[in-house]
C-alpha cells in the first residue's frame, strides 16, 4: 500500500504546518493480518506473569475459548520434563511459548491518533501500539468525535487491527458548535455525550461551578474522567479541589504540586512569563520542584484525601522526559526506522507545533527537570506504597515520543520512581483496567490473566521483569560472549487481542515500510 502517496492525491499533506485535519481511520483488516479467534487456542508451556502484582508461575498452558481465558493449568516445575498427563486437552491451534512470558496486554490511558500532516493515518499509530503488546488504549481524545467513536467500534468488532479503544473526550465535542459555557450546558452536553457512545470525560481546569456540574452528571451517567489541570485554570482548580468534587485522576502533573504548595497558592512566575511561549511555559514548569516539601503537614494531608477518594494518578512522566535530556530523546534508537519523516518535522523545533519548544534549551531547564522528577516520583511511589493506584499513560505523539515506544519509556520511568517491576506489570494492566471499569460499576474483564477474563495478552522471549527494555520494539542489547558481537534481544513476538493473534515483528515490519514509502515521496529538505 502506498501510504503517503495516497495522501498526496487526496491533498491533504499540502497543509500548512500549523494545520490540523483528522487522520485516516485505518482500513479493513486483511484476512492474512491476525489469527483467530480460535475455538480452542492453547499457549503451551509459558511463564506467566498474572498482573495481580503476583510472581511469576510457570510452565503453565493457557486455554482461551474464542475471545476468553477458558482456563489456565499448571503443568510442571522449571528444569523437569512437562508431564503430558497434566496437559490440557487437544487444540485448534497452539502456540508453543516454551521459555517465553506472558502478560496481560498493556493498558495506555493516555493516547492520541496523530493529526495531519504530523502521522496523517491512523494504521501507523494502531500498529506501533500492538507490537508493542497495548491491547487497550484510552484515548483523550483520539481525534474528532464521530471519528473517534466509529473507530472504536471499528476495533469493538476486529473490523481492524488495532487495540481494544476506550474513548474519552472533552466536554463541547461533537455538540455542533455549541460550547459549554455554563453549569446547564455542562450537564446537557454530558447527556448527549452519554447517549452517543462516549465513555468518559477529558477536563481541564474548569472553573469550580462548570467542574461540578460535568463531573456530577458524568456520575450520573456512569461515565469516567480524567483531567489536563492546565496552568491557565489551575489556581482555580487544582487536583485536590478536582478530586473533591469526584474527578477520577489526573494525568501529568498539573495541579498536584499546586495542591501542594506550603508556601503559594499559585506559582510564582516570572514577570514576562507568557503562556503561549511553550518554551517558557514548559521550562518554568518545572521550577514548581522548590516549592514543594516532601513529608510536609502538606504532603501527607493531600496524599490522605487522595487514597480516602481512591483517587488514581496517570503521570505519563515519559512525555516530559525529553526535557531533562533532549539529545537522549532526540537520538532514541527507534526514530530512524519507525519515525515518519512527518513526524520528524513536527517534532523538531517550531514555535507553531505543540511540544516542538526546544529553541534554546539550556542546561539550567534541564537541572530543573531533574529535579522536579525526582519530587513528582517520590510522591508517586509513596501513594503507591500506600495503596494508592498509579496507572500508565504514554501521550505519544509529541516532544520526541513515539507512540508504543513511549508507553515502555513509562514503565522504565515507575521502576526509576521506586516502583518493582511486578509494581509497574500491575500499573500497567490491573490498576489501568480498574481506572476504566470503576465508574461504570463493574468489575474488571480484562488487565489480568484469569479463566473468564478477555484473552488480551503479550507474550516476550525474554524476562521483563529482568529488563523492561525487552518490550521495545527495538529490544535490548546483549552482548552474546560466543560470537563477542552485541545483539538485540527481546521484542513483544505476539499481541493477543479478543483471541486474536498478532506477529508484533509483522506489524513493526508494516510501519517500518510505511516509513520507507513516505521518505520515498518526499522531497528533502534542508
Amino acid at each position: 500500500m502506498e501510504h503517503f502517496a495516497r495522501f498526496i492525491a487526496l491533498g491533504l499533506l499540502i497543509l500548512a504546518p500549523t494545520a490540523w485535519a483528522q487522520v485516516a481511520p485505518a482500513p479493513d483488516r486483511p484476512e492474512a493480518e491476525g489469527e483467530g479467534p480460535f475455538e480452542r487456542l492453547i499457549i503451551r508451556g509459558v511463564t506467566m506473569i498474572d498482573g495481580t502484582g503476583s510472581p511469576p508461575q510457570g510452565p503453565v498452558d493457557i486455554v482461551i475459548e474464542q475471545n476468553r481465558i477458558a482456563r489456565i493449568v499448571s503443568v510442571g516445575a522449571p528444569g523437569l520434563e512437562i508431564n503430558p498427563d497434566r496437559r490440557p486437552g487437544d487444540a485448534t491451534r497452539e502456540i508453543d511459548a516454551h521459555g517465553m512470558y506472558v502478560m496481560p496486554g498493556i493498558v495506555d490511558l493516555h493516547a492520541h491518533t496523530g493529526g495531519v500532516p504530523k502521522a496523517p493515518e491512523a494504521e501507523y499509530i494502531y500498529k506501533l501500539w500492538l507490537a508493542h503488546g497495548i491491547t487497550t488504549v484510552r484515548g483523550v481524545s483520539f481525534g474528532g468525535f464521530e471519528w473517534s467513536l466509529s473507530e472504536k467500534a471499528r476495533s469493538a468488532n476486529n473490523e481492524i487491527t488495532a487495540p481494544h479503544m476506550v474513548s474519552y473526550h472533552r466536554p463541547g465535542s461533537g455538540w455542533q458548535g455549541r460550547r459549554v459555557e455554563t453549569p446547564e450546558d455542562a450537564r446537557e452536553w454530558v447527556r448527549f455525550a452519554a447517549s452517543q457512545g462516549v465513555d468518559g470525560l477529558k477536563l481541564g481546569s474548569y472553573r469550580p461551578a462548570i467542574m461540578a456540574a460535568l463531573l456530577d452528571e458524568a456520575q450520573k451517567h456512569g461515565l469516567g474522567s480524567t483531567a489536563h489541570l492546565g496552568q491557565m485554570g489551575v489556581a482555580q482548580m487544582n487536583a485536590l479541589d478536582a478530586a473533591r468534587l469526584g474527578l477520577g485522576s489526573i494525568t501529568h502533573f498539573y495541579g498536584l504540586f499546586e495542591a501542594l504548595y506550603d508556601n503559594h497558592k499559585v506559582q510564582p512566575w516570572p514577570a514576562e512569563m507568557n503562556y503561549n511561549d511553550e518554551q517558557m511555559r514548559f521550562g518554568q514548569v518545572a521550577r514548581q520542584w522548590d516549592l514543594v516539601t516532601p513529608d510536609s503537614e502538606r504532603w501527607r494531608a493531600v496524599m490522605e484525601e487522595f487514597l480516602a477518594l481512591d483517587f488514581y494518578l496517570n503521570p505519563t512522566m515519559g512525555i516530559y522526559s525529553a526535557g531533562r535530556d533532549v539529545m537522549r530523546a532526540r537520538n532514541a534508537d527507534w526514530h530512524a526506522i519507525y519515525t515518519l519523516p512527518s513526524l520528524q518535522r513536527f517534532f523538531d523545533p517550531d514555535r507553531a507545533d505543540h511540544g516542538s519548544y526546544f529553541f534554546d534549551w539550556t542546561t539550567h531547564d534541564e537541572v530543573a527537570w531533574k529535579k522536579f522528577y525526582y519530587i513528582w516520583m517520590q510522591f508517586l511511589n509513596e501513594f503507591k506504597n500506600r495503596g494508592g493506584k498509579v496507572t500508565v499513560g504514554s501521550d505519544s505523539g509529541y516532544i520526541y515520543q513515539l507512540y508504543g515506544f513511549g508507553t515502555i519509556l513509562e514503565l522504565e520511568m515507575l521502576q526509576e520512581a521506586g516502583f518493582h517491576p511486578l509494581e509497574v506489570v500491575r500499573a500497567a494492566t490491573m490498576h489501568g483496567a480498574q481506572e476504566i471499569f470503576k465508574p461504570m460499576h463493574k468489575p474488571i474483564e480484562y488487565g489480568v490473566i484469569r479463566a473468564g477474563f478477555r484473552a488480551d495478552l503479550l507474550l516476550v522471549d525474554e524476562n521483563p521483569l529482568a529488563n523492561l527494555k525487552v518490550l521495545y520494539g527495538t529490544g535490548a542489547m546483549r552482548l552474546n560472549d560466543e560470537t563477542g558481537k552485541v545483539e538485540r534481544v527481546g521484542g513483544v513476538r505476539y499481541t493477543i487481542k479478543d483471541g486474536i493473534i498478532f506477529d508484533a515483528r509483522e506489524l513493526l515490519k508494516d510501519v517500518a515500510r510505511m516509513v520507507e514509502e513516505q521518505r520515498a515521496t518526499t522531497p528533502e529538505t534542508e
